[in-house]
């Protein structure tokens, strides 16, 4: 050891009791007992307590200073153990004390209470944030599951393959962070949204199977489970198909959330469903399935009905047994939460003693009430909700969010398990309404189900992707594809999208040069390392989960960034402030 310590703090025991131990760390806290000073150390390891006759030896130093002690183990008295230490029933009586580096005596915060406090004033000093239990565990735990996937993965027969931070700009669904060149005059280099055509190109080189953890950066506004600079396990496979990349995620997802969690995890296989399905039945393509509640089509029983608010408009309801009884106040906080998302209102039925209740009742017929109590097998002690709207995808989004609102306000939703499904099939192309045209709903790359005949011969909304989403707990962890590596159906697949052949061969010249020297059919996806921390530690906020995030409106008040920069550095790039 060095000679700023024999022992760490929190790995002093009882058999280390009258020996001569020399401690470093942290000064947590301070308690004068009239005449007898005692000290909190902390470092990596855990606390332990110093004690001390003479105040001296302790005058100088403030909390969050740094030292170095040396001093003897002794027992504490039984009434004075500190069940919350590890070393809660001995203390060090100090010698000798070192002041390496002196705290201020103000602090920004308290660092016990640090993730109680505003997040930009977090933020700003992060290295004070970051001596926090709650955090610092946090940080470690990302340490010990990405040697855990590394591991993993070489099990799996994955090399790993670092791929260039610096890039070309390339179109891939979220906007690019440029960096402008000294050496040619006008032009530009990306950082990369994802290693997306590098892993494609690595597979057309002959790896057979190739993994990073890879850095990924996108010049998004911020959320709480989106930041500009976030980390991804990257992987591709040459010559496979879907179920395969499947049973390769399955397995990486159960065994990282089963080794570092005691919750309960889906069995594998994860439940596969359609987006069309997920849509239908949750409102949203990242479903949370610890909620039982499921969303139903009714529109055909309200065609011909004389409630005109439902009448030729999308109409989804979602059923809940045994709430009917419930006073008017929750259901009034039901209709201001539906108002709240912009929705005019939600309409709502109960079933008592055989009839309906409800102000829509009086438009309902016998043979209305009737289809309704068979279509979503309504009980006794039942509340049906509906959702209206002329925009079918607007309506589903709504009724997906009414259905999660639902199951937190009845606690529905099991916080002990870990729900994960797979939805697949969605659709290759999604119409834009600001340009007026169609474009790539998900990935471009991705191979379109049967290929260039479904392209040539079916109606562009009715053609589906080879993509797939892994999801757990409502949130989407990894998207994945099957590739498209045949010329003739890249090339369709963008003229569907408004993209020339010379588009096609100036925006991704590697591929399309590459994919005619012989490219193997290849897949893969990319789980999110940061969401799979965050779920892991229960947060809802992926900045919890980073060392040193940016905060949601993209500053960092630590560094000073965004900064500005000399003239001479805007020369050098040839670039001029407008």
């Amino acid at each position: 050891m060095t000679k700023y310590r024999t022992h760490y703090c929190g790995k002093v025991k009882e058999k280390d009791i009258k020996q001569i131990v020399t401690l470093s760390g942290w000064v947590e806290n301070i308690r004068d007992h009239g005449g007898v000073i005692f000290v909190d150390l902390r470092d990596e390891s855990g606390t332990i307590q110093l004690v001390s006759n003479d105040d001296k030896i302790f005058s100088e130093i403030s909390k969050e200073s740094t030292i170095t002690v040396k001093g003897k183990v002794r027992k504490r008295k039984e009434d004075d153990y500190n069940d919350h230490l590890l070393t809660g029933t001995i203390e060090v009586v100090v010698d000798e004390l070192t002041i390496i580096s002196k705290a201020k005596n103000v602090l920004p915060f308290e660092i016990i209470t640090s993730h109680e406090v505003n997040e930009e004033v977090r933020l700003k000093y992060r290295y004070l944030d970051l001596r926090n239990k709650k955090i610092h565990d946090t940080i470690l735990l990302r340490s010990r599951v990405l040697k855990f996937i590394r591991q993993k993965m070489e099990n799996l027969g994955f090399c790993e393959i670092q791929t260039p931070i610096i890039t070309a700009s390339s179109p891939e669904g979220a906007r690019d962070f440029i960096i402008p060149s000294r050496k040619y005059h006008g032009k530009f280099y990306a950082l990369p949204q994802a290693p997306q055509i590098f892993k494609q190109l690595l597979m057309v080189g002959g790896f057979d199977r190739y993994y990073q953890i890879a850095p990924c950066f996108r010049d998004e506004d911020g959320r709480a489970d989106r930041t500009l600079e976030f980390y991804q396990l990257d992987f591709e496979m040459s010559f496979v198909e879907e179920e395969d990349v499947y049973r390769i995620g399955e397995e990486i997802f159960k065994e990282i959330f089963t080794t570092f969690s005691s919750k309960k995890v889906t069995s594998v296989p994860f439940p596969r469903i359609s987006y069309k399905e997920a849509m239908e039945k949750y409102g949203t393509d990242k479903p949370d399935l610890r909620n039982p509640l499921i969303i139903q089509d009714v529109s055909d029983i309200f065609q011909e009905t004389l409630f005109k608010p439902f009448r030729g408009v999308t109409v989804r309801s979602i059923v809940v047994d045994e709430i009917a009884n419930k006073p008017n106040s929750w259901f009034n906080e039901v209709v201001d939460y539906a108002t709240s998302i912009g929705m005019p209102g939600i309409g709502y039925l109960s079933l008592l003693e055989g009839k309906f209740k409800g102000p829509i009742d009086k438009f309902l017929t016998e043979e209305d009430r009737k289809k309704l109590i068979e279509k979503t097998n309504l009980k006794e002690g039942s509340v049906i909700f509906f959702i209206a709207d002329k925009e079918e995808k607007k309506c589903a989004k709504q009724a997906g969010l009414i259905r999660d609102e639902l199951g937190k306000k009845l606690e529905l939703i099991d916080p002990n398990c870990f729900e994960f499904c797979i939805v697949n099939d969605f659709p290759m192309y999604e119409y834009n309404e600001e340009e007026g045209k169609y474009d790539f709903g998900h990935n471009p790359f991705s191979m379109p189900k049967g290929g260039l005949t479904s392209l040539e011969k079916l109606p562009i909304e009715d053609i589906l992707a080879h993509q797939y989403d892994f999801v757990c707990n409502g949130c989407e962890m990894s998207s994945g594809a099957v590739r498209n590596h045949e010329i003739k159906t890249l090339e369709k697949a963008f003229a569907l999208a408004g993209y020339t052949q010379e588009e096609v061969k100036t925006k991704f010249q590697s591929l399309y040069n590459a994919f005619q020297y012989g490219a193997p059919p290849h897949a893969g996806m990319a789980p999110g390392i940061d969401r799979i921390i965050m779920l892991l530690k229960g947060e809802n906020n992926l900045r919890e989960v980073q060392a040193f995030p940016m905060s949601v409106s993209g500053q960092d008040a630590m560094m000073g960034c965004p900064s500005t920069v000399t003239e001479q550095q805007l020369k050098e790039v040839h670039i001029k402030i407008r």
